[in-house]
């Protein structure tokens, strides 16, 4: 089992940025890829970024630019940095890791809410 904790979140005016953490407890051993989603107001949920255990990124392509996923492997931490925040940007933001075993858990999600 893998226990996954957010934090960072929190309501923020357009344009700052933001630095999301997401650490992971338990059996760490058998994180494999970690990730960031995220779910707006009435939306279904989406992949925001995702980092290997060998540090390679993915990100989705409408959201390339602004985020930056990063990942301290002896911490058991994964970060999502955020710039020029848009209101658009207001969503509960999810950290999800998948193990070796192919097994995937998720957070209870930290909500940003960008708003002046």
């Amino acid at each position: 089992q893998v226990q996954l904790v957010e934090s960072g979140g929190g309501l923020v005016q357009p344009g700052v940025s933001l630095k999301l953490s997401c650490e992971a407890s338990g059996n760490t051993v058998t994180i494999s890829t970690m990730s960031w989603h995220r779910q707006a107001p009435e939306k279904q949920r989406e992949l925001v970024a995702t980092i290997t255990s060998d540090l390679n990124t993915n990100y989705a392509d409408s959201l390339k630019g602004r985020f930056t996923i990063f990942r301290d492997i002896v911490k058991n931490t994964v970060y999502l940095q955020i710039s020029s925040l848009k209101p658009d940007d207001t969503a509960v933001y999810y950290c999800s890791v998948r193990s070796v075993y192919g097994i995937h858990y998720w957070g209870k999600g930290t909500l940003v809410t960008v708003s002046s």
